[in-house]
């Protein structure tokens, strides 16, 4: 019985930490053709209650830690306490956790409007 674990770069293992807990409408912005932008990708999805925002942020960091090569922890992490609005800071990728309501006020998909956005099949 082989129980490696296979390890998987950064974008990837977030993308799945986020499926595994049922995130919604992931979408990646490629912010890497935008001067000055402050990361390389913004990863972005949204949960109908707090506490799947909670349990998606938190399992992006366990498993983000698990099967990256260098066991990657987040540089910053903000909004745990009311968890409407997660933030981790992995430095060329911040993902943003949002409750629905939150993700649709805020709008950040259009905020970065000539960034290359790339919405993840929850089938992948």
């Amino acid at each position: 019985m082989n129980t490696e674990i296979e390890e998987k770069d950064l974008k990837t293992a977030i993308i799945d930490a986020i499926k595994e807990k049922k995130g919604e409408e992931i979408v990646l912005i490629d912010l890497t053709e935008i001067e000055q932008a402050i990361a390389e990708y913004f990863v972005v999805c949204h949960a109908n209650s707090n506490t799947q925002v909670e349990a998606i942020a938190d399992n992006v960091e366990r498993y983000v830690r698990t099967v990256t090569p260098n066991h990657e922890h987040p540089m910053f992490v903000e909004g745990t306490q009311n968890a409407q609005w997660v933030l981790l800071d992995y430095g060329d990728i911040i993902v943003h956790v949002f409750q629905e309501q939150y993700r649709r006020f805020y709008d950040i998909e259009s905020l970065w409007a000539d960034a290359k956005c790339e919405t993840i099949n929850d089938e992948e």
